[in-house]
């Protein structure tokens, strides 16, 4: 199953690799991982995708707690929670094409054009972008692409914060 784990620890070196180390050395993979300061300059919320059973996920977390750096964690995947994620993409287009209305269909944004290249942004579900990329990329060659990876964020008042 897919799991968005978010995780508030403190802002030190090496706290990111020591909480990665443990998917890692459990031979889980990380689909994505992003990681930032938060509105507290001494905490980073750091945002996890990998793929596992509930059993093995939950027994991560745990010992993620044991790490001294953690302050706390959320399995976004367990409750209703908004999921984004950000795709910056350069495209040449075919011959001919034109894709305005693509873009505009999909709430992109065109942030840079000339006469070679289109460099667009979206920001939308994991799905939403890879059905972009896939209409897009039928019209275009695609020539780069960054994605952010999926952040989320839990919905209503719940709140994944210090002091538990």
């Amino acid at each position: 199953m897919r799991h968005i784990i978010s995780i508030l620890l403190q802002n030190e070196a090496g706290a990111l690799t020591r909480a990665t180390s443990l998917f890692s050395s459990r031979g889980y993979n990380i689909e994505s991982l992003s990681v930032a300061a938060t509105q507290d300059p001494e905490l980073s919320r750091l945002t996890m995708v990998t793929n596992g059973s509930d059993a093995v996920i939950d027994q991560i977390i745990k010992q993620l707690f044991k790490l001294v750096d953690v302050v706390n964690i959320a399995d976004m995947t367990l409750d209703e929670h908004i999921e984004r994620e950000l795709l910056l993409m350069k495209v040449r287009l075919h011959e001919g094409v034109n894709v305005a209305d693509i873009i505009s269909a999909a709430g992109a944004t065109v942030l840079d054009a000339s006469e070679e290249n289109f460099t667009i942004e979206l920001t939308g579900t994991g799905v939403q972008i890879d059905d972009f990329m896939r209409t897009l990329g039928v019209r275009s060659e695609i020539l780069a692409v960054v994605r952010s990876g999926a952040m989320a964020i839990a919905r209503g008042t719940t709140v994944l914060k210090s002091g538990v």
